[in-house]
């Protein structure tokens, strides 16, 4: 079948599952049955105009996907910035993200309810791409889906496609101090960091100081306006660390429950050490995982030595015992890899 014939069979099989998951229950998380009623688009399937686009400096890997991002603010509201690393949204908090290969696939929801909690869910997108419909609670699984995008070879094999369920989300999102991912100080420093993999600008973005501008921000430290935070090192490591931070960071922390672990990949723009505290946590740090096959112990990160690094090692690997991240992903980043092997082979032994 052709690549295109492929990718539409694939999509009207996707929403039909779908489609009979809403029809035969009402879901419990209370989200609107489709997209358009989330407030993301007005008549004419335009996005709304109080609804932002951002793009973090340092995405997330996902198989090759474009992605757009979005937020809407309560009118009158904003974001309370008083702990730098950890920003506290209104209530009626959205924000979408996008996914596409080629067209649209589904677009990613969260909301902040009235009982401050948070609600996640994925909405899928119809054939003919005018409608997408929320999908069950637990998602869709293991539906294959052609990758043909500039970021995965035309040649490589069809891959598994999946929706994440809630519990997916949950378990990325909530192992960070707060579940919005992507839209921190950092994320939307104006001081973006030109070797960062897959960093498309959206048009009309917002950033750090944009946000100040329009009030849509307070107690922001006035120093990360003035001088807008950015990782430490030079480019190349600046780029490695920035990505760990953004792919991986959101679980190892220093507050969510792989806190035991003490390997920190999350950045702090609160504290300037921030950076060597990663690089203490990783580098010559033996790692608790063996690699199949490896006669003892490894380090984290072996100075010098990419194939010895454990930390290579998992995010080159798609076997589910091994794979890093452990969740969204099928297909390897070979960018992120060479990033890494650059990084990695420059650190004095």
């Amino acid at each position: 079948m052709a690549q295109g014939g492929l990718k539409e069979s694939w999509k009207l099989a996707l929403v039909g599952v779908c489609l009979a998951a809403v029809a035969h229950a009402d879901d419990p998380r209370g989200l609107p049955e489709h997209l358009r009623d989330t407030g993301l688009y007005v008549a004419g399937g335009q996005v709304a105009p109080d609804v932002l686009p951002f793009s973090p400096q340092y995405p997330l890997w996902s198989d090759g996907a474009a992605k757009r991002r979005w937020i809407w603010l309560p009118p009158g509201s904003s974001i309370d910035a008083s702990s730098p690393d950890a920003w506290d949204f209104p209530i009626g908090t959205r924000l979408w993200k996008e996914f596409a290969h080629g067209s649209a696939l589904e677009t990613r929801y969260i909301e902040r309810g009235s009982d401050g909690n948070w609600r996640f869910g994925s909405y899928v997108w119809t054939a003919d791409g005018q409608d997408a419909v929320l999908a069950p609670v637990s998602g869709i699984r293991d539906l294959a889906a052609p990758l043909f995008t500039a970021r995965v070879p035309r040649d490589a094999p069809v891959a598994r496609y999946t929706i994440p369920s809630e519990g997916d989300c949950r378990a990325c999102h909530e192992g960070a101090p707060v579940p919005v991912l992507g839209f921190s100080a950092l994320q939307l420093s104006p001081d973006r960091d030109p070797l960062a993999p897959h960093a498309d600008r959206q048009a009309g973005a917002v950033d750090l100081r944009s946000l100040a501008a329009r009030d849509l921000i307070r107690n922001l430290p006035p120093e990360l306006l003035a001088r807008p935070p950015r990782i430490l090192g030079d480019p190349t490591e600046r780029a490695a660390l920035g990505y760990l931070h953004g792919n991986c960071g959101n679980c190892h922390n220093q507050e969510g429950p792989l806190a035991v672990l003490d390997m920190t990949l999350a950045q702090r723009v609160a504290a300037p050490t921030a950076s060597a505290a990663v690089l203490t946590s990783l580098v010559g740090v033996e790692s608790q995982y063996r690699p199949p096959g490896a006669p003892a112990a490894e380090a984290r990160i072996a100075p010098g030595h990419l194939d010895s690094s454990v930390l290579a090692l998992r995010m080159n690997s798609r076997d589910p015992l091994q794979q890093m991240p452990p969740l969204g992903s099928a297909a390897v980043d070979a960018e992120a890899i060479a990033l890494l092997k650059r990084w990695i082979e420059g650190l004095p032994n």
